[in-house]
């Protein structure tokens, strides 16, 4: 004998048994979506904010090297040194009845030309008197460029005024030993420190001791030649226009400029 179910019941089976077909599927046929970690995010570049450089000191600007200024005289006038004067004392430049004293002389530095042309050094002691015109004198002859052999105190030949001559040595004060004074001491303008020697080879005197030229004859002749002192030269007229006096004695006498004689104080014609 059949049984017939009803039609609602048959739907409802029908709507169950679909269902659960639906639910029975493998999850694996299904797509899979993997879980995703999270990605480094790179920051956005900053602009550094901008910045004022520091100030910068500018280099100190160098002197060429190729085209130095050119040295002056440089003179320098001053009192002599205690060490220098107990040098001339102890060389016999100064003694009992010398007239100049230390506090009477002044040392004077001064450059000169020398005869290679370089730029040396010198050193005069003279009375303070006449230090101002000294430096005038020797400050021309420096810019005119005309040589001096050499230019020291006499006390570096210990004293000993025909050795200095014979070294070519321009000197001005000595009060000088017995043996070698043709002036009565008082009188004598080298030891009163107004007298000056110039370049004594070039410029020789006649030394009537000996009737002979000293320190040589060898440039006895007044012709033009370097270093020498001729009359209406450069070194006789810058001497003349300052008040002094060439060769004043009765014997030629070419290296000597003084101020007179007997020595006396000294003003400068300037």
């Amino acid at each position: 004998m059949t049984v017939r179910r009803p039609l609602t019941a048959l739907l409802t089976a029908l709507l169950l048994a679909t269902t659960a077909c639906s639910g029975s599927q493998d999850s694996s046929t299904g797509p899979t979506v993997e879980p995703t970690e999270p990605q480094p995010t790179t920051p956005e570049p900053t602009t550094p904010e901008p910045t004022t450089p520091e100030p910068t000191t500018p280099e100190p600007t160098t002197p060429d090297p190729t085209t130095p200024e050119p040295p002056g005289a440089d003179p320098v006038v001053r009192e002599v040194p205690v060490e220098q004067w107990e040098e001339m004392v102890a060389s016999g430049m100064w003694r009992e009845g010398c007239p100049a004293t230390r506090e009477d002389l002044r040392r004077v530095e001064i450059n000169h030309v020398d005869f290679d042309g370089g730029i040396a050094r010198g050193v005069l002691v003279v009375n303070a008197d006449v230090a101002d015109s000294v430096v005038r004198v020797f400050t021309r002859l420096f810019e005119e460029g005309f040589p001096i052999r050499r230019m020291r105190p006499v006390e570096e030949y210990d004293g000993d005024n025909d050795a200095s001559m014979a070294d070519d040595n321009t000197a001005a004060y000595n009060c000088r030993r017995p043996d070698q004074i043709n002036a009565p001491e008082d009188e004598s303008p080298h030891a009163n420190g107004r007298a000056i020697d110039v370049n004594p080879l070039e410029n020789p005197w006649m030394d009537l001791r000996c009737d002979c030229w000293s320190p040589s004859a060898e440039f006895a002749a007044r012709t033009e030649g370097r270093g020498k002192v001729l009359e209406g030269g450069l070194v006789w007229q810058t001497f003349v226009d300052e008040g002094w006096i060439w060769q004043n004695i009765d014997v030629p006498d070419y290296m000597h400029f003084d101020t007179g004689y007997p020595s006396e104080p000294f003003t400068p014609r300037r």
